[in-house]
């Protein structure tokens, strides 16, 4: 059986996330950014997805209080400042600092270098792309992993979560060369292995 997955955020990360879920026989549930709704989807959930602007995490952990408490949360986000730089990355990650911010929570960082029009199916150009997951729990980066397979995929166990520390630039490299080397969003990491 499947799990419930509440995706914490309504942009187009999150309905691409939502519509590749439900096409792949998940039952999902999205939340956007009133405190209540954002508390009962993490409550139904039995994973949480979480794509809301870095900024924003504090006030969404607030919200969702202990409904993340040993449950998988999936972090999304990217740490980027306003001119889409690395807010942090040499000594801890977004995802060791949002794992610091719930520690009763399963953190696994995925989903975060693939840009929104991807999300639905895994796939650019018909390439199946690379979903990178890093997490300290199994179990619960294995349940990732197979939500990626199931959407479209080829998913990729990136280690521990401290290895975040490589996927937030991995996601920042991506942003520069779509816009600023002007490849466009059309592009996607494939690990060949």
């Amino acid at each position: 059986m499947k799990p419930r997955v509440a995706i914490i955020g309504k942009g187009r990360v999150g309905g691409a996330l939502r519509e590749g879920l439900e096409r792949a026989g998940y039952e999902v549930r999205a939340a956007g950014k009133e405190p209540q709704l954002v508390r009962e989807a993490a409550e139904w959930g039995g994973i949480i997805v979480l794509v809301v602007p870095y900024g924003a995490i504090d006030d969404v952990l607030r919200s969702i209080g202990d409904a993340v408490n040993g449950k998988p949360l999936i972090d999304v986000t990217n740490a980027l400042t306003s001119d889409m730089e690395l807010a942090l990355g040499f000594s801890t990650s977004g995802a060791e600092e949002l794992q610091k911010k719930a520690p009763a929570a399963k953190v696994v960082k995925a989903s975060n270098t693939t840009f929104a029009q991807h999300m639905s199916t895994g796939h650019v150009k018909g390439t199946a792309i690379s979903l990178f997951a890093a997490g300290d729990d199994q179990g619960a980066k294995e349940q990732v992993l197979a939500m990626g397979r199931d959407i479209g995929f080829d998913p990729v166990d990136a280690g521990p979560l401290r290895n975040a520390r490589l996927l937030e630039p991995l996601a920042s490299l991506n942003i520069q060369l779509a816009f600023s080397v002007k490849m466009g969003t059309q592009i996607g990491f494939k690990l060949v292995h």
